[in-house]
């Protein structure tokens, strides 16, 4: 019941989740701006309109949050892999389609792509800190290594193909495409992630990782 003459603010009856997800919304935006020294819980609070003593109670401290960032961003790639029923599909379909759906994601999420080029500045200082409490790679290596089995019995791939090496390939081309936007444009004055051009560079990384997968059977 509330109390005579009080009247519920917006901010006493908003849901506690949906806050937790507004604050780490704004949170990941200003990280990947201004990386993890340079963002301020104060205009993290700000921009959710709430306070720095609510950010505190959700999450702890600056630290805190900022892992929580970085985890939310991992959990949302590997669920859109975990998402692709491969059950049905061939196993170079299966790893086309894993790829594909990396390429959209990083395109479709460039902070992910700062993330963690601030996380590599920095020596995966805090990834390695959530890496003992989070499992961030398991999932989609182990998917990976489920199809590079089957099209090994089936001989569709070459044997000596390491799971880990095939995630890195996939990282490789679709993170590229984000983080050296810029650079790459200014030097060779074209755009990676033209809209008009977004199908040939899907299509492209599907290749590269098929024929590496399928060897000279490829080139025949």
């Amino acid at each position: 019941m509330t109390a005579i003459g009080v009247e519920p603010t917006a901010e006493r009856v908003r849901d506690a989740g949906r806050t937790r997800t507004e604050i780490l919304d704004v949170a990941t935006a200003e990280f990947a701006a201004h990386g993890y020294h340079g963002a301020k819980v104060d205009e993290i609070a700000a921009l959710t309109r709430t306070t720095k003593r609510m950010i505190y109670y959700y999450f702890g401290g600056k630290k805190q949050l900022y892992i929580a960032v970085l985890e939310r961003a991992y959990a949302r790639i590997r669920t859109a892999e975990q998402q692709v029923n491969v059950d049905h599909m061939d196993p170079m379909t299966a790893v086309r389609r894993i790829a594909e759906v990396t390429f959209d994601h990083h395109e479709a999420h460039p902070e992910f792509i700062r993330l963690v080029s601030i996380e590599n500045v920095h020596n995966a200082e805090h990834v390695k800190e959530l890496t003992t409490v989070v499992d961030l790679g398991t999932p989609v290596i182990r998917l990976l290594e489920e199809l590079l089995d089957r099209g090994r019995s089936t001989g569709l791939f070459r044997s000596g193909i390491d799971a880990i090496d095939v995630h890195m390939m996939i990282s490789a081309f679709c993170c590229f495409r984000v983080s050296n936007r810029h650079t790459f444009g200014a030097i060779f004055g074209r755009d990676l992630v033209d809209p008009e051009r977004h199908h040939y560079y899907r299509t492209m990384c599907g290749d590269m990782i098929a024929r590496y997968l399928a060897g000279d059977a490829a080139l025949g």
